[in-house]
C-alpha cells in the first residue's frame, strides 16, 4: 500500500512538474511575442513574428497576429499612398485654380480702371468658365464617392454609346475629328445604372477628344466589350498607366483639366461591378471597358 502511494506521489509531483514547466515556456513565449509585436508596429518592416516554441496553441496564435500585421501593413501602405496622392492633388488643383484667378483678378483691374480692351473679355469669360468646371468636377466627385446604392436596369450598350457619341458632335468637329464607329448589330443589354454608364462613356469621349492627335475609334463587340482608340504621341506607357489616378493630367500644351473624368469613370465602372483600363502600344491609346453580363 505504501509503496502505491510512494508511486502515485511521485507521478503526481512529475506531473505536477510538467505543468509548472509548460506553464514557464509559454510565459516566455508569450513574452517574446509581445515583444517582438511591439518591435514590429514601432518599425516599418516586412519581417514577421518568430516564435521559439513549438506549442501548438502558441505558434498558432503567432500565425493569427502574422496575418492581422500584414493586413495592418497593406492598410498603412494604401494609407500613405492615399496621403501622398492627397497633398499632391492639392498642390495640382491649387495650381490649376489658381492659375485661371489669377487672370480673372486682373482682368478685373484692368476693367475698374476702365482700360480692359474688348478682346478680353472672351478671355475673362473662358476663364471664369474654367474655374466653374474645375470645381464642379471636384464637388462630383465627392458626391459619387459619397454614394453607395444605385438602381439597376437593363440598358443596351449599343444605343447608350450611340447617343452618347451623338451628343459630342459638336466637340468632335470643333476639334476636326472624324470618328470611326464600329459596333456590332447584336443587341447587348447589360443590368446597370444607366445614368452612371452615360457618365463613364461621356469620360471616356470627353478625354479622348481632348487629347487625341486627330482621330477617334470606337468599338463595340458582340461580347459586350467596348474600345476607344486615339493616337496621342504625347503619351507615354508610364502616364497611360496612371490614367486613372486621382487629379493626374497629362502636361501637353496648354490643355486644362482637373483629372478627375477617368477616375470618375474607373470608380463608377468598378462600383458596377466591370473593369475599366488602358493600354499605350505604337503611340495609340486604348481603353477597354465591359461590364460581366451578369449581374
Amino acid at each position: 500500500m505504501i509503496t502505491w502511494l510512494c508511486v502515485f506521489c511521485f507521478l503526481l509531483a512529475a506531473a505536477l512538474l510538467l505543468v509548472i514547466l509548460k506553464i514557464l515556456l509559454m510565459r516566455r513565449a508569450l513574452r517574446e511575442i509581445c515583444r517582438e509585436l511591439q518591435e514590429k508596429l514601432e518599425e516599418d518592416t516586412n519581417t514577421l513574428l518568430r516564435v521559439s516554441s513549438r506549442d501548438s496553441s502558441i505558434r498558432s496564435l503567432a500565425a493569427q497576429l502574422n496575418t492581422q500585421l500584414r493586413l495592418l501593413r497593406d492598410r498603412r501602405h494604401k494609407y500613405q499612398q492615399g496621403d501622398r496622392e492627397l497633398k499632391e492633388a492639392i498642390t495640382n488643383m491649387a495650381h490649376d485654380l489658381r492659375t485661371p484667378l489669377t487672370a480673372v483678378c486682373g482682368y478685373l483691374e484692368l476693367l475698374k480702371q476702365d482700360c480692359l480692351p474688348s478682346r478680353y473679355f472672351d478671355l475673362l469669360e473662358n476663364r471664369t468658365e474654367l474655374l466653374k468646371t474645375l470645381t464642379e468636377e471636384l464637388f462630383r466627385y465627392s458626391v459619387l464617392l459619397a454614394e453607395e446604392d444605385w438602381e439597376p436596369e437593363t440598358v443596351l450598350l449599343n444605343s447608350v454609346l450611340q447617343e452618347c457619341l451623338a451628343s459630342h458632335y459638336s466637340d468632335f468637329k470643333k476639334e476636326g475629328i472624324i470618328p470611326e464607329i464600329h459596333l456590332t448589330e447584336n443587341p447587348v443589354s447589360r443590368s446597370l445604372n444607366r445614368s452612371f454608364l452615360c457618365r463613364i462613356l461621356d469620360n471616356i469621349i470627353s478625354n479622348a477628344i481632348k487629347y487625341s492627335d486627330g482621330d477617334f475609334q470606337v468599338f463595340l463587340d458582340e461580347s459586350g466589350e467596348m474600345r476607344f482608340s486615339n493616337l496621342a504621341r504625347d503619351l507615354t506607357p508610364v502616364a497611360a498607366g496612371r490614367l486613372f489616378d486621382r487629379f493626374y493630367t497629362v502636361k501637353t500644351g496648354a490643355r486644362e483639366a482637373s483629372g478627375l473624368g477617368l477616375s470618375i469613370a474607373k470608380t463608377l465602372t468598378e462600383r458596377m461591378g466591370g473593369t475599366i483600363r488602358a493600354e499605350y502600344r505604337q503611340e495609340r491609346l486604348s481603353i477597354f471597358l465591359s461590364f460581366s453580363a451578369r449581374m
